[in-house]
């Protein structure tokens, strides 16, 4: 198959469009906010290059959005909305899939742990939390769902759960990993991606918001599916972002990436319409 070029980071992409994105919810707060700049943000990616849309539901959860003050009805129509938002702006593109995110416990936690996988929920609490959301953003008109950023083998195994009651349903995985070797929790990546191996509605299982120096030993070990970071490091101290995010540079990895046999490639935190260009570039 021709590699399919994802997007890049949704919410660094809203803040460079003026986005003040520091509470809890995140990207997800533009749903009931401003949910034109969302759409905007996706048009942007697509006239970039990109294949896919993945849609503003990453940190977007029903007891999130109660937690802030919403009814609960009014929460499961902003999880919806991230859909239509995402479709509407592959419409007026006149190309490309939407990709609904079904973003890791961890997201709604907001402490960081979609990058340790240390829960206060075992795989059973955890195929419960994301059930409601999972239903809704499977029946909202997406072409598939992307599971990203999942840490754990017990987040992994909640989520084959939920797709195995949805056989309908479309979906990639893709895990946050500490190395080339490991998703975040320590469980081989192997092993993880073992776990979906009998799901034929699984397109791809691969990482996302990983170091993208761990992408090829990751790709070597199967990952079909892959949209690292940037490359750079947060300075907690100065508040700041250390390393060179260059497009060009990025653009050439993600050529070798496909080399290597990444089907899907793109970019996540701190990648930008740039860097989705200059993969579109590199793999025409």
């Amino acid at each position: 198959m021709h590699p399919v070029v994802l997007d890049g980071g949704l919410a660094t992409h809203l803040e460079s469009l003026g986005c003040d994105l520091s509470d809890d919810l995140w990207s997800a707060r533009l749903l009931a906010d401003d949910p034109g700049v969302v759409r905007r943000a996706h048009l942007d990616y697509f006239r970039a290059g990109a294949d896919v849309a993945t849609t503003a539901s990453y940190q977007a959860s029903v007891p999130g959005f109660v937690r802030h003050g919403l009814s609960p009805r009014e929460a499961r129509d902003l999880v919806r909305l991230s859909v239509t938002l995402a479709v509407q702006a592959r419409d007026e593109a006149g190309h490309g899939l939407v990709a609904a995110s079904v973003g890791p416990y961890g997201a709604y936690l907001a402490d960081g742990s979609e990058y340790t996988g240390d829960y206060d929920l075992d795989e059973d609490g955890l195929a419960e939390w994301h059930r409601e959301r999972f239903g809704l953003l499977a029946e909202a008109g997406a072409d598939l769902l992307a599971c990203e950023t999942i840490p754990s083998r017990a987040e992994a195994l909640a989520l084959a759960r939920l797709l195995r009651e949805t056989p309908s349903v479309r979906a990639w995985v893709a895990f946050s990993c500490r190395d080339g070797e490991h998703v975040s929790d320590g469980t081989p990546f192997e092993e993880c991606i073992a776990i979906f191996a009998g799901l034929p509605q699984v397109v791809a299982v691969g990482v996302n918001c990983t170091a993208p120096r761990f992408v090829p030993e990751l790709v070597g070990r199967g990952a079909a599916v892959v949209y690292p970071n940037s490359g750079e490091s947060w300075d907690a101290a100065n508040r700041r972002w250390l390393g060179l995010a260059d497009p060009v540079e990025f653009g050439g990895a993600a050529a070798g990436w496909v080399s290597r046999g990444a089907q899907y490639v793109g970019g996540c935190c701190r990648t930008t319409p740039a860097h989705i260009r200059e993969i579109r570039s590199r793999l025409t």
